[in-house]
């Protein structure tokens, strides 16, 4: 990875991906989030890859989640950029604007909240 890459937030490296989180790379893993929730809750991270911003925060909360004992939430990840229709899909189906970096918790199939850029945080969820 280059120097302006860390920068500016380049191509998001591999490995980097945490054990907590679920991918959304279909409809059909957003349906089976949007069953979850019927279980716990569910929190969707829409993250866009090549923005400084989002990766930003993207770290600050995966910090925050592996510093808590929170295991009542399911986790899941969306890359908004290669799946940009899915994104789309969530803000259409759950009436919310459209925000990235952005978090979405669904419980009983409903978003009950959602935040945006520096408003994102665990408490949030719980």
């Amino acid at each position: 990875m280059s120097f302006l890459d860390k920068i500016f937030g380049g191509k998001q490296e591999q490995g980097e991906t945490k054990s907590f989180w679920k991918t959304i790379k279909s409809e059909e893993d957003l349906e089976k989030a949007i069953k979850q929730s019927y279980e716990n809750r569910v929190a969707v991270f829409k993250h866009s890859t090549s923005c400084f911003i989002s990766k930003t925060v993207l770290k600050n909360f995966e910090k925050e989640i592996e510093n808590s004992d929170e295991q009542n939430v399911s986790f899941y990840f969306l890359d908004l950029l290669t799946f940009r229709p899915i994104s789309n899909k969530i803000a259409e189906d759950f009436a919310i604007r459209h925000e990235s970096p952005q978090l979405i918790v669904i419980e009983n199939g409903k978003a009950i909240n959602n935040a945006s850029h520096q408003d994102i945080s665990l408490s949030q969820i719980v």
